[in-house]
């Protein structure tokens, strides 16, 4: 089998993808890779028409530069991928990012446990050592995924849950008592409501408040860089939202001029039938009094009288979040898929990579 398996990697070819300059053949190819990729990962998800894919791929990112690589096979047909997010030079906080790779990608499924990955696992270790990063952090949901990150050592070290929940099976009576009990005028609070965006000017008073709070969310043993809101974020973002359609949606419950607790969400025109839960998250001194059931009841109102065509909520939950899965199980949110976020250091890596080569030399000479 290890021989096959050798025989199988040398047929196999990497290439750069740059977004910029790549051909119209490329990007037909790229894209088809990417739509087969999505249906199997995926499956009965709607994905966005070409042309947004194109378009995101090509937007400049202010904080980020991502390196993307293809594997080919003997016919030249894209089978796999590996893209490195790597936080830009000069940047705020550049050092305290610097250590960190993002990765993602895959293999199509007919050409897995062929030594594709292997190849791009390759690429990734030439990255880390060109750029002098030591933490590279994949998502996995697959279960092959899952096997393959354990099994060239890299750690589990966190896990997220993607919960859904269906409008149609809200109580109504129960958002109404929530929303009341959050804005009792014995609470001294003030609702502050914003909906389709944020103004920059706002929003720039808001990122630090927004940034603690981010921060304070849990991530079990994920080593990172400081978690944080960043105004050129939004600017990418809202350039993304005016060319594709969609709405920010941010309410925030302030004690003065302090965020006590804040609910904000999106809604995006290529899946005009979900709400996309963000950050929900309340300051320390407020938590326990409700105030995350008020801020999410005020949001739902918000988007679906906004909205009607949506019928469902899409959020994300770290798994040793209680509080908040409490919640959304009352909300009547529902597990969908569970994802595992795992890390790997170049010693690590290279050692992988190490033995996979000498056994498959041992094999290719046996």
């Amino acid at each position: 089998m290890l021989e096959t398996r050798a025989a199988d990697a040398r047929q196999f070819v990497t290439s750069p993808f740059d977004p910029q300059q790549a051909s119209a053949e490329e990007w037909a190819q790229a894209l088809a890779y990417w739509r087969q990729r999505h249906d199997e990962d995926f499956p009965g998800e709607p994905q966005p028409e070409d042309a947004h894919t194109e378009q995101n791929v090509r937007q400049h990112t202010p904080l980020h530069v991502v390196h993307r690589t293809f594997v080919r096979n003997a016919q030249g047909r894209i089978v796999g991928s590996v893209n490195m997010g790597v936080r830009r030079e000069g940047s705020p906080d550049h050092a305290a990012h610097a250590p960190f790779v993002d990765v993602w990608g895959g293999v199509l499924q007919s050409h897995r446990r062929q030594g594709a990955a292997s190849i791009l696992m390759q690429q990734l270790l030439v990255l880390m050592e060109a750029q002098g990063k030591t933490t590279a952090t994949f998502k996995a949901h697959l279960p092959e995924g899952l096997a393959f990150l354990a099994a060239i050592g890299a750690a589990e070290k966190h896990r997220s849950i993607e919960n859904r929940m269906v409008f149609a099976g809200l109580d109504e009576a129960a958002l109404a008592r929530w929303r009341a009990d959050a804005l009792a005028p014995a609470r001294g609070l003030r609702l502050e409501i914003h909906a389709g965006r944020v103004p920059f000017e706002r929003l720039a008073t808001l990122m630090a408040p927004l940034s603690a709070l981010l921060e304070d969310a849990p991530t079990t043993a994920l080593e990172r860089a400081p978690m944080r809101f960043e105004l050129e974020d939004f600017h990418a973002w809202y350039a993304e939202i005016d060319r594709r359609g969609g709405e920010h949606f941010l309410v925030l419950l302030l004690d003065g001029d302090t965020v006590a607790a804040v609910c904000d969400a999106s809604w995006n025109a290529l899946y005009p039938d979900r709400m996309f839960q963000r950050l929900t998250a309340v300051a320390p001194r407020w938590r326990g009094k409700g105030l995350a059931k008020g801020v999410k009841a005020v949001m739902l109102d918000l988007v679906r009288e906004r909205h009607p065509e949506a019928v469902m909520a899409v959020t994300h939950n770290a798994q040793v979040n209680a509080p908040m899965l409490a919640i959304n199980r009352q909300l009547g949110y529902a597990p969908h898929k569970h994802d595992a976020i795992y890390q790997i250091g170049t010693q690590a890596l290279r050692a992988f990579l190490a033995a996979r080569a000498g056994a498959a030399s041992t094999e290719v000479r046996a």
